[in-house]
């Protein structure tokens, strides 16, 4: 690894130094964080390594052997005793071949991790640690059938897989047969589940010491156990009253899910109950374009949703997760026009971040038959002039009421471009087969679930054609 430059990033550099003096593979967020998939009974505590199944025994004993597995204690002790865990290797790629921070160093600075670097490293590998960052999904019941989603995180994609079987693709896009490998087959909602018994066992104690907790899905609004979780921060405050609150949701649940959810969230608000309180939700492009990608979406629905969120509730954020693919590219300038018009309009000194919404827009990587890869040459312009039109949409220093585009928002749809159009030459060579599924896999989309590609997608209907005579 390079020498960095000590004037340059100084409290990353010092949290770095501190970390390799306990050894080169410590990090804290293998104590601090963890991401709970009770559907399947898989955690990891990074989203860079695998998940790994929750062994039910040790949960029988202990319910916070939900984050405090045998498993991740034996790498919590090689990080104490100068190892480097070998799941962990895409910290170890970025360290070792280049001069680049590790994401390592980025969690251990987290202000939910931090804190507790004292007490971790001076506590016995063997020990358990509440997480300060936890994110849950308690079922994957799901009314979406999203188009790079899969089974293990939608009900409806499941019934769909069992129904016809996985897609023409030259991968068996979304098989069963991964997840029944990986031992990832969720459990189903009806039937009883072991995890999310242990976390309600655990819940009282962990509760205590949370920062931030977020819950996810599947579609969250659809389990009872949101619910649940909601009422009890509404009767029993968090007493470190340092409670970071965030809820994903699609909005496109009946309208009953969706005032519950605002009387809910607006008592949290007015009595104080949290710190800051994120709503996530996605949408991917503008429009019957977004609704073909999110199976499911009624976009019109989603945008009136989204506006009674943001007036019903004065202080809350709402951050926009769009999945940028193939598919997004057409229509995202009518997406970035409509949510400047949303900042401008809701943004507020009462809201936690003074920004109302935030456009996170992250590119697809997998499947790889639908990332802005797949496309030719001459769509880079418009993912471009994209970027340009966020950047003139940005936040005027003089203007502090945060209507425009922050610069981290600007420089990931400008990141997107970056990707597109890295080491063409040698990309274009590659991408037969991703084409080839491209066209099979959105052949197939239409047929079993009644869409139309070349309607909803004029401007790609020739790139489309093109695709489905590609022969291997």
């Amino acid at each position: 690894m390079a020498k960095r430059n000590q004037l340059e990033n100084p409290i990353y550099v010092d949290m770095e130094n501190k970390l390799n003096e306990v050894g080169p593979g410590m990090c804290l967020a293998k104590w601090t964080q963890v991401t709970l998939q009770l559907q399947t009974g898989h955690n990891h505590s990074c989203h860079h390594p695998r998940t790994h199944k929750i062994n039910t025994k040790e949960i029988a004993r202990n319910p916070s052997a939900l984050h405090n597995t045998q498993y991740k204690k034996l790498r919590r002790r090689e990080m104490l005793t100068g190892k480097r865990p070998e799941e962990c290797d895409y910290c170890w790629n970025v360290e070792d071949n280049s001069d680049r921070f590790s994401d390592r160093t980025f969690k251990s600075q987290e202000n939910w991790s931090k804190p507790h670097f004292d007490e971790i490293v001076n506590a016995d590998w063997r020990e358990d640690f509440n997480p300060r960052y936890v994110e849950v999904a308690f079922s994957n019941a799901c009314n979406f059938k999203c188009s790079y989603c899969a089974p293990a995180f939608s009900t409806t994609w499941m019934q769909e897989i069992e129904k016809h079987g996985a897609y023409p693709t030259t991968d068996k896009f979304n098989s069963l047969e991964y997840n029944k490998f990986e031992d990832k087959m969720p459990i189903p909602k009806r039937d009883p589940n072991p995890y999310v018994d242990a976390f309600w066992k655990w819940w009282p104690d962990l509760y205590r010491d949370l920062h931030t907790f977020r819950i996810t899905g599947g579609e969250p609004l659809l389990s009872n156990d949101t619910w649940k979780v909601l009422d009890y921060i509404i009767d029993e405050p968090n007493p470190n009253k340092e409670l970071n609150l965030a809820i994903n949701s699609n909005l496109g649940v009946p309208d009953n899910l969706i005032d519950k959810l605002i009387e809910k969230l607006k008592r949290i608000e007015d009595e104080d109950r949290v710190r800051e309180l994120v709503i996530f939700t996605s949408v991917d492009t503008w429009g019957d374009q977004a609704d073909y990608i999110r199976n499911g979406l009624e976009f019109n629905r989603f945008w009136y949703n989204l506006e009674k969120i943001l007036s019903s509730l004065d202080r809350a954020v709402v951050t926009i997760m769009s999945t940028y693919n193939a598919l997004s590219v057409p229509n995202y300038t009518k997406l970035i026009d409509g949510v400047y018009d949303l900042k401008r309009q809701f943004g507020s000194d009462d809201r936690y971040w003074k920004s109302a919404l935030f456009l996170d827009s992250s590119y697809l990587r997998f499947p790889t038959h639908q990332t802005v890869q797949v496309l030719p040459q001459v769509w880079n312009k418009t993912i471009y002039e994209q970027a340009q039109l966020a950047d003139f949409y940005s936040i005027p220093a003089f203007d502090k009421q945060f209507h425009g585009y922050s610069d981290i928002e600007i420089q990931k749809i400008k990141r997107i471009w970056d990707w597109k159009v890295a080491d063409w030459d040698q990309k274009e060579q590659q991408v037969k087969e991703q084409r080839y599924n491209f066209g099979k896999y959105f052949q197939e989309h239409d047929k079993r679930r009644g869409t139309d590609f070349c309607k909803t997608f004029p401007e790609l209907e020739s790139f489309y054609r093109d695709c489905l005579e590609i022969k291997l």
